[in-house]
């Protein structure tokens, strides 16, 4: 690898540039504007408590707005200061400090997909934005890259379909933005890290005019990676105009923009399932290997709060994405011959449009709230591939000449779908006395799949049903303490809806059913939060092959998850904090026949691939004057790469720490530290190699906010 430059001046990527750039006109329209109209700005003070956000209210677990401590269901939440405070700046960063949750994305290649009780993958746990979907094609889901511009992440655990419909039994999680305000505030972050990381945000909201508020947030990243090829980078733009022509009536406008080029890291070869360390920097894509993603999202919001009891919100939304990959995806150590060898040159490409509408009203009376919602979408989606992505060569062990990508295939629009989703829902929180409420909800979905074979193959369509429900019941044994009890029905597809095929077109949803029992607490005297929920998660109906005939796939396949999860922020003495959460589990297939040679194998009593089954995460902060020290422990159990188990991913042990110095109300620096101790580690499997999890790096940020 060629030596870099000590003296050269660094050069910034295109869009960075633009995004320093647009950062700084929109920081001097802020300043300009401020000389005249904008009040004064509270400075918001370091957090000295710990909190689970149990009073908060949220969407994100009931249409209602219940609060956690309300909901009774698992509900968590990583908020923008415990982003701030850790450094997880990238989505899959934030939110696998939540309880139970784990990053099986494809390593560098910058698609979003988790593990949570015991199911895995974007077919089991839904990723939203404020409450809306995009729907997954070919196993595909790469938005919020980043965590900067929200809020909050918040996760619902456990099966989501009566919020968020099919493909959610393990969990869902769910973005919230900052909002418009009429109070006039700018923050921004810069940083600089090793491996040449760079990274530049600003965020702005205020008034404009009597009735409309807006709120901007603008980001940017680049790194050149510790590995060849490494190089990554990602910038977005997101925005929203609030209009309030009066207390009754409120529209928000919402367009954003975002692109990814990540890293073009598809895993690292091991020798029969160890790692070699040695080999932890080398990466062995080809030297014009892409991967690239844009999105782009319009939205309108109205919401009328028409009375004291009724209140109707509609919600239109178009969103656009675009991606694109040129890789070579699959690499055999050969250790004998001290090579590597290459296959599986695949050339993608994405083209997805969806536009859609979620009408609903609210009621609220006498103890009743209660919500009536119809959902609409209309998904078109093309797939552009090579397959069957034929096309190999080896390369040197150690500092491999990557080449060149070159497949005999040419590249061609394959298939298109068309995609007609509908659902009507309906949820009710009644509180029945002083220490009782009662949550229902029930919810119907229909989705209609014609996919049209550009090249060969049988034109088919397809229609999925589904209604899902549950009901739960919470109890308030004081005003800080509530316990509580649910069950409910959610459903998975056997693959992406919208990419479905014709092998699967006679299949139906697959069927989950969760019982769950927990309790919620505030501690006296400031001293924290905690939560802790027990559950049990069947899910039928998922695809085996027949035992009569191993050339055939039938459902008929079943699996099981029970275990519990802990979660607790405590201020125990002054000046110190903790927040933490562990997550045991027991998953199982119960039945589940897959082919070997002539015929089939049992896995019945086998853990399904990806999910560990015990996880934890541990942060304390000691605040002294205007210093604060943050430590950062996150472990995660062994996992199996195959349904066999004959293959197992060891556990690992991460530190990460942060030291911040409060320079000032307005500035602080922060110094963040990741995998102190450099361990060399695999989260996932990924066809022959493993997926490596970052080396040690540092970064120096700098926090403003006038």
């Amino acid at each position: 690898m060629p030596a870099r430059s000590m003296t050269t001046p660094p050069e910034f990527p295109p869009f960075f540039r633009l995004t320093a750039a647009a950062s700084a006109l929109f920081c001097l329209a802020q300043c300009s504007w401020a000389q005249t109209t904008l009040p004064a700005v509270e400075v918001s003070a370091p957090r000295d408590s710990a909190s689970l956000h149990l009073d908060q209210p949220s969407t994100s677990g009931s249409r209602t707005g219940l609060s956690a401590r309300e909901l009774p269901a698992s509900l968590s939440t990583v908020d923008a200061m415990q982003i701030e405070e850790r450094g997880d700046y990238q989505m899959r960063e934030a939110i696998t400090r939540a309880p139970g949750i784990t990053d099986v994305g494809s390593g560098g290649t910058g698609g979003l997909s988790f593990s949570a009780r015991g199911f895995s993958g974007t077919n089991s746990v839904g990723i939203a934005e404020e409450g809306i979907r995009i729907q997954t094609g070919a196993g595909t889901q790469n938005y919020p890259d980043s965590a900067w511009g929200y809020e909050r992440i918040e996760v619902l655990h456990g099966p989501a379909s009566v919020v968020y419909g099919s493909g959610t039994v393990g969990a869902t999680l769910n973005a919230v933005r900052k909002a418009p305000s009429r109070t006039a505030a700018q923050e921004a972050i810069a940083g600089l890290g090793t491996d040449g990381l760079k990274r530049l945000g600003f965020g702005a909201a205020g008034p404009l005019g009597e009735i409309a508020a807006y709120r901007v947030d603008i980001y940017g990243m680049h790194s050149e990676g510790y590995r060849e090829l490494g190089e990554a980078q990602s910038g977005k733009i997101l925005s929203r105009l609030r209009l309030q022509p009066d207390s009754a009536l409120r529209i928000d406008l919402t367009a954003d923009y975002s692109l990814q080029r990540p890293e073009r890291y598809w895993g690292t070869p091991h020798d029969k399932g160890r790692i070699l360390s040695s080999l932890r920097r080398e990466n062995y894509n080809a030297h014009d290997a892409l991967t690239r993603y844009a999105d782009t999202r319009l939205r309108a919001n109205l919401q009328w709060q028409v009375n004291d009891r009724l209140s109707v919100s509609n919600e239109l939304y178009h969103l656009a994405s675009k991606r694109r990959w040129k890789n070579i995806e699959n690499y055999r150590l050969n250790l004998a011959a001290n090579r590597v060898e290459r296959s599986d040159y695949l050339q993608l490409e994405h083209q997805l449009a969806q536009t859609g509408n979620r009408l609903e009203a609210s009621f609220k009376q006498a103890g009743h709230r209660a919500v009536l919602g119809w959902e609409m979408a209309q998904i078109d989606f093309r797939h552009i591939n090579n397959a069957p992505y034929r096309g190999s060569s080896n390369v040197s062990i150690r500092d491999p000449e990557h080449g060149y990508w070159a497949s005999p295939d040419p590249v061609l629009a394959k298939f298109d779908t068309f995609t007609r989703m509908q659902a009507f829902y309906a949820e009710e929180a009644w509180q029945l006395a002083d220490q009782w409420l009662l949550l229902a909800g029930v919810r119907h979905d229909r989705a209609h799949v014609a996919r049209d074979e550009l090249i060969a193959g049988p034109d088919f369509h397809s229609i999925l049903r589904s209604t899902s429900w549950r009901l739960g019941l919470t109890h308030f044994l004081d005003p800080n303490t509530s316990v509580y009890a649910q069950y409910g029905v959610g459903h998975d597809p056997v693959t992406s809806i919208i990419t479905l095929n014709l092998a699967n077109a006679d299949f139906k949803l697959t069927r989950g059913k969760q019982i769950e029992f927990g309790i919620k607490q505030t501690l006296g005297q400031n001293l924290g939060e905690w939560r802790a929920a027990l559950y049990r998660i069947d899910k039928d109906d998922i695809i085996t092959r027949d035992p009569n005939n191993a050339a055939l796939s039938v459902q008929g396949g079943s699996q099981h998850t029970q275990g519990i999860e802990l979660a607790a922020a405590l201020t125990p003495w002054r000046n110190w904090r903790f927040e933490g959460n562990l997550s045991r589990l027991q998953a199982r297939y119960d039945e589940l026949n897959e082919r070997q040679g002539a015929g089939s194998i049992s896995r019945a009593g086998k853990v399904p691939a990806n999910v560990p089954q015990f996880i934890a995460n541990l942060w304390g902060h000691y605040r002294f004057g205007a210093w604060q020290a943050s430590l950062g422990l996150r472990h995660v159990g062994h996992s199996y790469a195959d349904n066999a188990n004959t293959f197992k991913i060891a556990a690992y042990t991460v530190a990460d720490a942060s030291l911040a110095w409060q320079m000032n109300r307005k500035t602080t620096l922060r110094l963040i530290g990741r995998n102190l101790a450099d361990k060399v580690y695999a989260t996932r499997s990924y066809n022959s190699q493993l997926i490596l999890g970052e080396a040690r790096r540092f970064e120096l940020l700098a926090e403003m906010k006038f």
